[in-house]
């Protein structure tokens, strides 16, 4: 049990050890060099300080009464944060889109269709492999359990927000120890994301494959705007609109996040109530155990999509609504990392190796051998960019295009950016990953690596349809020069 006062000073821990993160990232130079987030120290060190680490020697060396036997965090503390990231992900996901000048699909196609089928290549091959290598190894040697299958894309191409909010999911399913392994693999990701795309960019600047001039950047940024840059007519617009509003727009704007939480969560129950009057009569469910944060996306887009409508979208700040995601995302990192259980990660290390080492294999042999035939040109710095976001977060990528390409001479950013548009939504913390779990349960892994299987070869015969039909234009060009 805690109390609304354990709250607030839950969230104000937060805030210091985000505070002395960042202090320690500025005086740790090898932490600089692996640009990990200020959050990812934080909740390091809120592990360290907790009572796995902390606790454990101060009860080695004084017994159970020692004084910080259970660390420097109260229990009522420890409980706020253990429930917090399932919270603060549904933020996250409802603003990604906010703010967003949404294009038509035909247009997003013809400008991203190669980034589109590598990202998605990247994330149903991580299925693919997962069942793979769960059927063969984790099962029969380990006892795995089979929801292990998903686990390489929910940590590796959601990252450590989709990895905490799928707690909940997997908890449900009778497989509690797949959070702390989602969370343990997703700061593999991010590690092993940083330092192989830093090794690529340094072979590929050798190579001669980065065709545009690199430099060394000390921030990732954010994800590049996906419509044109605010126009000042635009900006006059939101000031009409607030005339004689008064409120902050900061409250606008976190009020807007909230209406499409609340969106989000009426499309999840409808989805439930449906459900439950059809194929739930079989025995067969998903949206009951599918968690609220892809909904609350959808909900972000349906909201977009009407304020458009109403000509009132000048009311969402694009800044803000990065901020508040920005800020619920340490939240979440942080409490996340400390309430990880090492023990858990110590009792499943072979899986949880396994697990990790196909992942990065994966990631990096499909960039080396897929990325020069998928895109038409500038190949290294379109695909390094969707490799780091499928073994990180989506800033991962943003890193490793900025250390490639500082100043956007490939147009890699745009065709990025457009390509979450039909990627976010379905893997990476969409819908499939959030059902991914309750699939394996129904269907087996056998079932599972027959379905993704189906669809990764979907997205290669796709990409190997657009590689043949490009040559074949280059051929008709050549022909007619001639």
């Amino acid at each position: 049990m805690f109390t609304l006062r354990d709250v607030f000073f839950a969230f104000i821990n937060i805030a210091i050890l985000v505070l002395v993160g960042r202090y320690i990232k500025q005086k740790v130079h090898w932490l600089q060099r692996l640009y990990l987030p200020e959050s990812v120290i934080a909740g390091f060190l809120a592990l360290l300080l907790g009572p796995q680490v902390l606790g454990a020697i101060a009860t080695a060396i004084g017994g159970s009464d020692a004084a910080l036997a259970e660390g420097v965090f109260p229990e009522a503390i420890r409980t706020v944060w253990s429930q917090s990231p399932s919270i603060f992900i549904n933020v996250v996901f409802a603003a990604l889109f906010l703010g967003e000048t949404i294009p038509r699909p035909r247009e997003i196609w013809r400008v991203a269709a190669p980034q589109v089928v590598f990202g998605q290549t990247l994330a149903w091959g991580q299925y693919v492999l997962g069942a793979l290598v769960t059927l063969l190894i984790l099962i029969p040697l380990f006892n795995a359990n089979p929801i292990a299958s998903t686990l390489i894309e929910i940590a590796f191409e959601g990252g450590h927000g989709t990895a905490a909010g799928m707690a909940e999911t997997l908890g449900e399913l009778g497989f509690e120890d797949g959070a702390d392994l989602a969370l343990g693999l997703a700061t593999v990701g991010i590690i092993s994301g940083i330092v192989c795309g830093t090794a690529l960019a340094n072979w590929g600047r050798r190579k001669g494959h980065i065709e545009t001039v690199a430099a060394t950047i000390e921030d990732p940024g954010e994800i590049p705007a996906l419509g044109e840059p605010e126009s000042p007519e635009f900006a006059r617009r939101r000031t009409r609109l607030m005339r004689n509003l008064l409120i902050d727009p900061l409250s606008i704007n976190f009020g807007i996040v909230g209406l499409a939480i609340a969106i989000g969560w009426l499309i999840l129950e409808g989805l439930r109530l449906i459900e439950a009057l059809t194929w739930g009569q079989t025995g067969f469910e998903v949206m009951s155990f599918v968690p609220l944060f892809p909904m609350a996306l959808i909900g972000g887009i349906v909201v977009q999509l009407v304020m458009e409508r109403l000509g009132i979208h000048p009311l969402i700040i694009r800044p803000l609504m990065q901020n508040i995601a920005g800020l619920a995302l340490d939240a979440l990192v942080v409490t996340a990392l400390a309430s990880i259980s090492l023990q858990v990660i110590g009792s499943n290390l072979p899986t949880f190796l396994i697990l990790s080492i196909v992942g990065i294999l994966w990631n990096v042999l499909m960039f080396l051998w897929f990325a020069p035939r998928i895109f038409p040109d500038h190949w290294f710095e379109r695909g390094i960019g969707d490799m780091g976001q499928s073994m990180g977060v989506t800033a991962t990528g943003i890193l490793l295009l900025r250390m490639v390409d500082p100043e956007n001479r490939s147009g890699a950013f745009e065709s990025f950016a457009y390509k979450q548009l039909f990627f976010e939504p379905i893997v990476g913390g969409g819908l499939f990953t959030a059902a991914a779990p309750v699939l394996v349960v129904n269907l087996g892994v056998g079932g599972m690596l027959a379905l993704t299987s189906v669809l990764l070869a979907i997205w290669l015969i796709l990409g190997f349809m657009m590689i043949r039909q490009r040559r074949r234009q280059r051929q008709e060009r050549t022909l007619t020069r001639v």
